[in-house]
């Protein structure tokens, strides 16, 4: 997932994407003790997602918190 598609997500797409992925590394873990997994650097792209949705989750955060502390 590109930063491109994570900014024209909206709030509650990026917290179903951020379940998805979560739930997503957890098997991939899991996979891990199992078996063997067939491509490891799925991991790093997991990971990258989710950190690419939280900056984003973030950010939102702080520019809402920042346009409503402007207004008062």
């Amino acid at each position: 997932m590109k930063g491109v598609e994570v900014h024209k997500l909206t709030g509650e797409e990026i917290d179903t994407e951020l379940v998805r992925l979560s739930r997503r590394l957890y098997d991939l873990r899991c996979q891990t003790v199992t078996e063997k997994i067939e491509d490891p650097s799925q991991f790093k792209k997991v990971r990258r997602d989710v950190a690419r949705l939280k900056t984003e989750q973030r950010a939102r955060v702080l520019r809402q918190t920042k346009a409503s502390g402007a207004k008062a």
